[in-house]
């Protein structure tokens, strides 16, 4: 059985154990990278492919006769087509919940960074200003504690429910909020209007969908508190990031750390990558990259490919 895996740099450092895919599949082909033009070729003859965010449209699709399974090396699937893949007879799995652990501990990295304001501190020590302080601590930044504050959670599935542990450990009140789409009301969940004006801290861990795309846009930044913080390690299509830009230059925020942008890697650019932005951390889509995290991801991607040839696949999407 052939099998196919279009971008494994994606994932893989040269730290990888690869054997429990290399097992289930022999003769899978590992490709670096693979560009939209080649993607036809190189799926040509597989019967099962695997892709971190590489393209399978419905025009690559056409051209693979012999595919039966997808395997994305992700949870998000917007880069398969797949009413595409259900009306060829094509399986697609994802990958759920291995980066947990990590994605909980950066988004409390950004949220601490944020409110002790370590960045600013650390460069004022190498600027020698604690050197030439008059006192024996600098206190140039102001340091706000977390214990006491209330965070606002926008998707409660498993990345959701491991902030909210840890926002709990830390001494904070955690709210819900209402799923986007959703108009009847939900037992334990508020919706945005009546979270946003509540909240010191919003974390936005819900899939880009129809729905979620712009969700946090001017109307819903302007109903949070001026200091309030936003933490958007889930998508970066999910907040409109030039009112956000604006609304950090202006005061209108106190502060914001994101992990994704709305195009990864930013080739053309994008407004929260302006110098002049206060009080904001982006980082390169690396919540999810440590060793343990991509290895887990490995592992989910053999056990997808074995429950598929057993006749159980697990994971499955759609």
């Amino acid at each position: 059985m052939l099998g196919v895996f279009l971008d494994r740099d994606s994932l893989d450092r040269g730290d990888l154990d690869f054997a429990s895919l290399d097992r289930i599949l022999p003769d899978l082909r590992y490709y670096p990278a693979t560009a939209p033009e080649q993607v036809a070729a190189r799926i040509a003859q597989a019967e099962v492919v695997i892709s971190n965010k590489v393209m399978l449209d419905a025009a690559a699709l056409r051209q693979a006769g012999r595919l039966r399974l997808i395997c994305v090396a992700a949870t998000g699937v917007n880069n398969v087509d797949l009413a595409a893949a259900a009306a060829r007879g094509i399986t697609v799995c994802n990958c759920r919940g291995y980066g947990t652990p990590a994605v909980v501990q950066h988004v409390f990295a950004l949220l601490l960074a944020l409110c002790t304001r370590w960045p600013e501190y650390r460069q004022a020590v190498r600027d020698g200003r604690w050197q030439r302080a008059s006192q024996f601590c600098l206190l140039d930044f102001p340091i706000r504690e977390l214990a006491g504050k209330t965070l606002g959670i926008v998707g409660y599935g498993e990345l959701g429910r491991g902030v909210a542990r840890v926002a709990e450990a830390f001494g904070m009140r955690v709210l819900l909020a209402q799923r986007p789409g959703t108009v009847e009301p939900e037992e334990g969940r508020l919706p945005l209007p009546i979270l946003l004006p509540q909240i010191d801290v919003l974390s936005l861990h819900c899939p880009l969908t129809p729905d979620t795309r712009g969700l946090i846009g001017p109307w819903e930044l302007a109903l949070m508190r001026r200091d309030a913080i936003l933490i958007n390690t889930a998508r970066g299509g999910l907040v409109d990031e030039a009112v956000l830009a604006d609304a950090l230059r202006q005061g209108a925020l106190g502060g914001a750390g994101v992990d994704v942008l709305s195009l990864e890697p930013p080739v053309t650019g994008n407004p929260l990558l302006a110098p002049d932005i206060p009080n904001l951390i982006v980082t390169p889509h690396c919540a999810w990259g440590s060793r343990e995290s991509r290895q887990r991801l490995v592992e989910q991607l053999a056990e997808n490919i074995q429950g598929w040839r057993d006749g159980a696949p697990p994971r499955l999407v759609g």
